[in-house]
């Protein structure tokens, strides 16, 4: 998959993630989303931010964990 949203540079936040070389990591993103925040509230706190951005956001997120293996703490 490519992703033409998400965007890597060493001199910006770090190299992490972020949003169209915007300073708004994918994390951030996501975080949002797992706190409960809605699309418009996402919206509202980052105004340079559009609907794909999020959408992006997510799929990367969904891609990087299918791409590697966590360490999960094992339930018995």
């Amino acid at each position: 998959m490519i992703f033409t949203r998400i965007t890597v540079n060493p001199r910006q936040m770090g190299g992490v993630p972020c949003i169209r070389g915007l300073r708004i990591p994918v994390a951030t993103v996501v975080g949002m989303v797992a706190d409960g925040m809605t699309e418009p509230e996402i919206l509202d706190a980052f105004p340079d931010l559009e609907h794909e951005d999020i959408r992006e956001a997510l799929q990367y997120a969904a891609e990087t964990v299918r791409e590697r293996e966590l360490p999960l703490v094992t339930t018995e």
